[in-house]
């Protein structure tokens, strides 16, 4: 791992894990609310018999995908251990675990689908690969991401924190750097369906 890449990690890893990621955490108790709609239909139209969420804070996207998938095929990683109390105790079903994203403790195409929704954001550029490798590899069907967009790279001001926030073309960077995943869809996440934040998703097939 290039140096400059392992001390971004570390520093992202600390402010995530401590008080700023507890601070996330009491923010975003209620994020499920509006979210079924998705989810639901996703699980519909792929075969998606386990699934992965990297960084998946209290579970807004678990909650519901533990109500259209098998019992204890749904897991989450997170760097947040109050995070992962809280989502162990509104859905004791979910497998949670402790994980940093850029080493995940899975064998290679183990998940059917693994996804981000508002992580990559929170990578900077040279940790962003490394993260991405990752989800990759404990893929085998699908990979999806929901990030904020933006045509070139833009880092935003987050809370008083420096390197905190990225919006950039996510779904671009995953084809150039992993050729053989192929877009299945793409589609737009508005603040007015209710549990989103006006996000681009994108769904690709490993092939």
């Amino acid at each position: 791992m290039p140096e400059t890449a392992y001390s971004e990690v570390s520093r992202l890893e600390h402010l995530w894990g401590g008080e700023f990621g507890n601070d996330y955490v009491d923010r975003n108790r209620d994020a499920q609310n509006g979210r079924e709609p998705f989810w639901k239909n996703l699980t519909a139209r792929y075969e998606i018999e386990n699934v992965l969420e990297v960084g998946c804070n209290v579970g807004a996207n678990l909650y519901w995908l533990n109500r259209y998938m098998e019992s204890r095929s749904v897991f989450g990683v997170d760097i947040n251990e109050k995070a992962l109390k809280e989502l162990k105790k509104r859905n004791p079903e979910v497998n949670a675990i402790w994980s940093p994203a850029k080493e995940l403790p899975f064998r290679d195409r183990y998940f059917d689908l693994v996804f981000t929704t508002g992580v990559l954001i929170h990578q900077t550029p040279a940790s962003l690969p490394m993260v991405l490798s990752e989800i990759v590899r404990c893929s085998r069907k699908y990979v999806l991401c929901a990030e904020y967009f933006a045509e070139e790279l833009t880092e935003i001001p987050y809370r008083n924190q420096r390197g905190a926030l990225f919006k950039q073309n996510y779904g671009k960077i995953y084809q150039d750097l992993f050729p053989k995943l192929s877009l299945v869809e793409k589609g737009f996440l508005s603040k007015e369906t209710g549990g989103w934040d006006d996000v681009t998703y994108w769904l690709f097939r490993k092939y």
